[in-house]
């Protein structure tokens, strides 16, 4: 029933996306332990890993009534399924300090901050000619504060085609980021049951697996990878309106902590399928100092689900959850040309490598990009939010910073008495006494922020010029296909093309402008200019023999 997989530890590095990362003695502390209700004894004859869970932590003495509800009725008969408390509220009654840190809203960042703006951090004049072909090119917002991120999922242009809007228009922006979903969001098109764009310029996209990092509400009705099973209700090819209908909250506090063990845990089936492939060769295979963790079969329900605790706290997996490049759409097999489905498993698929890796796995391993680029008629890729890969092996995490001490560091309780780990996941420029000034104390908060600036700047220059040298090989490619130069010469260019755009794009999905490594986004955006000016090279050649 569990499988154990053991390594050593090492400290965490990415942007944060550890969600409630509690205080040991917290709980004990605000409240002490809740009496028990219902004899788990009773529970523990059909969930057996439950007991070994909460025999672990400090949550063996919390009554199962505290997170579930019809449990009398449930030991009645065991066709009537209890209740689960998914909500922030269950673990905030504990946690205050937690809850009331994670819910603070980032208000240095606009609600649906497009990145293709000039002040971005994409390739604001030229996104749209070098994404053509991708939804993402119908709205490709900034992060924002975690509590917003399944709202902004079901709102954003690309996802539902504009079928879903908020109730009370742009006053949503502040409302209460604790609030449920379908409290803010209204279906305008109830009675339409097919996926499809409703308003100009937009594209109905989303699918169930994209829903993976934006919330959890779906844990106890989806089965590993999401593979299509019978007992599972949702699965990679359900229909996506049914599911987004049912959600509720974004980024559950159980995405990274067991709420029976209370450990550190994985949920992420995608990213658990990385970690447990034989020789997978991703980041985390390749360290020798590498979190150790093991697998528990969750599959009490008759089908497999599984999450992984682990040894400690490391945010390259807790926030590499969703801080990670993944697939999560159809695609193209690249060695056949045929269409890759949702009901493959590639679809939901985390490669967990650096961007000098992607190009031959992708295209040499998983056989799978993820759309085609009109103009060329070359297949491309479509970069995630790689914060995880990026910053790996960076210089801050080789000097054993984590995504926490920048993102989530430890502060005091509004008493000044208590330390605990603040959820305002949110750039060290916000909370700079707390985050950069503890380890370069010489420095003032205007040199600190001077600093951030000068590397991003920098690497955002880097990003323009691979962006003007991936639309001449756009152009060049168009031209050389009107010219009727070979198709063998096209082909190559096109796999050029494909080698300088997953150079490129891998950091204008990553969210730190490059900051998390700078030295490999330097390397990175330099040799996707080779890359296209090889390309271009090429076809001059073939073009004026």
């Amino acid at each position: 029933m569990i499988k154990y997989l053991w390594a050593i530890s090492i400290p965490a590095v990415i942007l944060a996306m550890v969600f409630f990362i509690a205080d040991p003695g917290a709980m004990a502390q605000k409240t002490g332990p809740k009496p028990q209700g219902a004899d788990p004894e009773k529970c523990y004859s059909c969930h057996g890993p439950i007991k070994e869970l909460r025999q672990m932590g400090k949550h063996a003495g919390i009554a199962c009534e505290s997170c579930h509800t019809g449990l009398a009725d449930h030991l009645k008969s065991y066709a009537s399924r209890p209740a689960t408390e998914k909500s922030w509220n269950a673990c905030g009654q504990c946690h205050p300090d937690q809850y009331r840190s994670s819910m603070k809203v980032s208000y240095h960042r606009p609600a649906r901050d497009e990145k293709s703006l000039p002040t971005g951090r994409a390739p604001n004049p030229l996104w749209d000619k070098l994404m053509m072909g991708h939804p993402f090119t119908k709205e490709h917002n900034a992060t924002r504060s975690h509590p917003w991120m399944l709202v902004d999922q079901m709102l954003v242009d690309r996802a539902f085609g504009g079928r879903f809007q908020p109730k009370e228009g742009w006053r949503y922006v502040n409302g209460k980021p604790d609030m449920n979903l379908w409290d803010i969001v209204v279906d305008k098109y109830p009675d339409v049951k097919q996926q499809k764009p409703f308003i100009p310029q937009s594209a109905a996209a989303a699918n169930p697996v994209c829903f993976q990092c934006k919330t959890q509400d779906q844990i106890l009705d989806w089965s590993y990878m999401g593979d299509p099973v019978k007992g599972a209700k949702w699965s990679r090819t359900s229909p996506v309106l049914d599911l987004a209908k049912e959600l509720q909250h974004g980024l559950n506090c159980f995405t990274c902590h067991d709420p029976h063990a209370a450990k550190p845990r994985i949920v992420r089936d995608a990213l658990i399928d990385a970690l447990t492939t034989p020789d997978g060769g991703t980041l985390w295979h390749k360290d020798v100092s590498r979190t150790g963790f093991k697998v528990v079969n969750m599959g009490m329900r008759g089908f497999t689900r599984k999450i992984a605790l682990l040894d400690r706290y490391d945010s390259r997996l807790l926030c590499g959850q969703c801080h990670v490049e993944y697939t999560c759409n159809p695609g193209t097999d690249t060695k056949t040309g045929q269409p890759v489905t949702l009901a493959d498993r590639r679809t939901n698929h985390i490669p967990f490598k650096d961007v000098f890796d992607l190009y031959d796995h992708q295209v040499n391993k998983l056989q799978f990009l993820d759309f085609r680029h009109p103009l060329t008629g070359g297949l491309l890729w479509k970069a995630q939010h790689p914060d995880t890969e990026a910053f790996y092996a960076s210089k801050h995490g080789r000097a054993n910073v984590s995504c926490d001490n920048c993102h989530l560091p430890k502060i005091k309780d509004k008493k000044g008495k208590v330390l605990y780990t603040s959820h305002y996941a949110v750039t060290p420029k916000v909370q700079l006494a707390e985050t950069c000034l503890r380890c370069h104390g010489g420095w003032t908060d205007e040199q600190a922020r001077y600093a951030i600036d000068s590397v991003k700047t920098h690497i955002k220059g880097k990003m323009r010029k691979a962006e003007f040298w991936l639309a001449a090989l756009i152009d060049k490619i168009v031209e050389a296909r009107k010219a009727g130069v070979n198709k063998d010469v096209i082909k190559e260019a096109q796999d050029q093309h494909l080698k300088a755009h997953i150079l490129w794009e891998f950091w204008t999905a990553e969210n730190s402008d490059g900051f998390h490594n700078p030295e490999m986004a330097k390397l990175s955006l330099t040799r996707s200019i080779d890359e296209s000016q090889k390309g271009i090279a090429l076809l001059d050649k073939a073009m004026n023999p």
